[in-house]
């Protein structure tokens, strides 16, 4: 039996039906994850299966005692509180109840009070609220205004997680968390024992953690089994045969049509049957809701700047902290950063990624080293915190203060089609920002920044709310993009497929450059920390001198093992043996690069995948073996 049932529900805002005659079920130990365009109700069939809203029409049914937790998209918590504090409310019943029985006033049935203490494990809630805390990394004396966007939505989870809930419901987790704290709730929702229904753009999370998707598309609910990947080859397969059949729809629609204007006068009486079924048709292509078209971007690239956009040398940063100290956010950094670059910017929160964007551009002047700007450079932002919105502003203003054409390039565009490219019709052009949701928000954003020309573009988190569609072309056109990139985010897939270089935060303030993506970066910087332990326990001896036998007694080191001729001819092999493997492995990154094989063929990509971990295990036990054998 399902979990919880929602059944014919019917939404709507003005003349747009947001959920149409919508049916869902939650089974037992799902995790579902919900996608759809941005605008389309997402967050509202959300706080409908949490029951903090009601449907227009449609019932809601959930299964006796069932415990549901819902987690926003912005925590709503006390700031003046400690991370404690905030926590314990998700036991406020427990709390509440327990206190009511300690209090002993008079005319309480005790009996009904102890078994609902009971039920609620009321007696130990501090002891569950502190292993919650410490499960989530979390400090609980810590004063809940003076933590990270990350650490906040921890909090909320915390606030979650103590109630032990049977359904986690989730509305786009992973925003402002960054990578290690992505991966963190990866694992923690891959051992949660409950249902999950979570909202979210983020597709190597979709990837990892889902057993099914669930798309809102113009008010239905579609179902596919699996994860992210697998969804995208069936959608594809979906799409096409809904073309197919709307075309032969829309083709015998159109006979009629010629039909009923020509003959119907000379066959009046035997015809009606077929002007019955002409009507009919008039009706299904009207209630017909097509599929909302794509964004149509695109940015002027300016003009050229010069070859280099800035040269560090020995760089370093460093702010007071409150206790009078210093802390370094970065260390002796050198990197040349040319034309075209497109480089991702990765640590977490706190890191220092914005401090070092602002010393690289020129913004802020480094305590040390040497900072050399390029020549014509014009810089366009895409701002994470969306200061830039005036709320009250329209559409039109927004974008285009004072006239009504933009110009892109040698192009001259009415700022009403230009919106439209963005998905937002001409009759919103007059309606104030503070209307739109918040992945329409970051879609005007984006609007504005592409409306004017810039040859470095700075794009800080603009991934947070935007749809996959919108997603899949901002990556298009970043990959087609003259200029020069720099981009911060915690989107694995997004960056993967637009950076060719990251610069990535290693600790005390230390930065590093790879080529590459992120998974470049992540094979990279582990088979370096391989080779490091590897290599650790021959240092050893060689570093630390040979004690002398005339004071402690001991033996002389024993002199080195001649090879037998079978081991001889395995330590000649080895060399060559680890060159196949790291050959084989580039021909696997070159076959899952883009991930277009997850779409057209998710089962050799998955066994390309596995073998891909295989062949790192393998190549480090050749190394052991190679070492143990007298390699050095």
């Amino acid at each position: 039996m399902a979990l919880i049932t929602l059944q014919d529900a019917q939404l709507a805002f003005g003349h747009v039906a947001l959920l149409d005659h919508t049916d869902f079920a939650l089974e037992a130990q799902e995790r579902v994850g919900l996608i759809g365009r941005n605008g389309t109700g997402k967050s509202s069939l959300l706080k409908i299966l949490a029951a903090l809203e009601k449907p227009d029409d449609g019932t809601l049914q959930t299964q006796t005692g069932l415990r549901v937790a819902y987690v926003p998209q912005e925590p709503i918590l006390d700031l003046q509180s400690t991370v404690f504090e905030a926590a314990s409310v998700g036991l406020a019943d427990a709390r509440a109840a327990r206190d009511l029985y300690l209090s002993g006033a008079d005319g309480l049935d005790l009996d009904a009070l102890q078994n609902r203490i009971e039920a609620l494990d009321a007696w130990n809630w501090e002891q569950r609220v502190e292993e919650t805390l410490h499960r989530l990394h979390l400090e609980g004396e810590v004063i809940v205004g003076q933590l990270s966007g990350g650490n906040k939505k921890r909090v909320a989870l915390a606030q979650a997680l103590v109630s032990r809930p049977d359904v986690l419901l989730l509305d786009e987790p992973t925003n402002h968390l960054d990578l290690d704290s992505i991966t963190w709730l990866e694992d923690l929702l891959l051992e949660y024992k409950g249902s999950v229904v979570t909202i979210s753009h983020d597709r190597a999370f979709l990837d990892r953690v889902v057993t099914r998707m669930v798309e809102l598309d113009r008010g239905r609910l579609l179902s596919y089994p699996g994860n992210f990947a697998q969804y995208q080859v069936l959608k594809e397969e979906q799409a096409a045969q809904e073309a197919v059949i709307n075309a032969r729809a829309d083709k015998l629609l159109a006979q009629e049509e010629v039909w009923i204007r020509k003959g119907v006068e000379a066959r009046r009486t035997r015809a009606q049957g077929r002007i019955t079924r002409l009507e009919r048709l008039r009706e299904q292509r009207a209630q017909r809701r097509d599929a909302v078209g794509s964004v149509k971007l695109e940015v002027a690239s300016g003009s050229t700047s010069g070859k280099i956009v800035a040269e560090l040398e020995k760089i370093s940063k460093a702010f007071p902290t409150a206790n009078g100290g210093q802390r370094t956010v970065i260390r002796d950094f050198t990197a040349t950063i040319l034309r075209g670059d497109k480089i991702g910017l990765i640590g977490p929160n706190g890191a220092g990624k914005t401090t070092l964007l602002k010393i690289i551009l020129g913004e802020l002047a480094a305590d040390s080293g040497t900072v050399r700007q390029g020549s014509k450079q014009s810089v366009a932002y895409f701002d994470q915190m969306r200061d830039q919105i005036d709320l009250d502003a329209t559409l039109e203003d927004f974008i285009s203060p004072g006239s009504e054409w933009i110009e892109i390039g040698n192009k001259r565009t009415h700022v009403k089609s230009y919106l439209s490219d963005f998905l937002f019709s001409p009759a919103r052009a007059n309606a104030p920002v503070r209307t739109l949701s918040g992945g329409e928000r970051n879609r005007l954003l984006l609007a504005r920044l592409f409306a004017r020309p810039a040859n470095v573009l700075v794009l800080d988190e603009p991934t947070n709310d935007l749809d996959i569609d919108t997603l899949e072309l901002l990556e298009d056109l970043l990959q087609q993009y003259e200029g020069t990139v720099f981009l911060v985010s915690h989107d694995r897939r997004f960056l993967d497929n637009v950076v060719t270089s990251t610069l990535v935060a290693e600790g005390d303030g230390r930065w590093r450059e790879y080529v590459g993506d992120v998974q470049d970066w992540l094979t990279q910087s582990a088979r370096a920390a391989e080779l490091q332990r590897a290599s650790a326990p021959a240092q050893v001896p060689e570093a630390a001198p040979a004690p002398s036998t005339a004071v402690t007694g001991a033996s002389p080191a024993p002199a080195k093992r001649k090879l037998s001729y079978k081991e001889q001819r395995e330590f000649d092999a080895l060399p060559q043996r680890m060159k196949a493997l790291e050959a084989e492995q580039a021909q696997i990154d070159a076959a899952l690069n883009g991930g277009a094989l997850f779409a057209t063929d998710p089962t050799r990509a998955a066994q390309l995948g596995a073998r891909h971990a295989d062949i790192e295990t393998e190549w480090l036990q050749s190394m052991e073996r190679w070492e143990a054998l007298g390699g050095s």
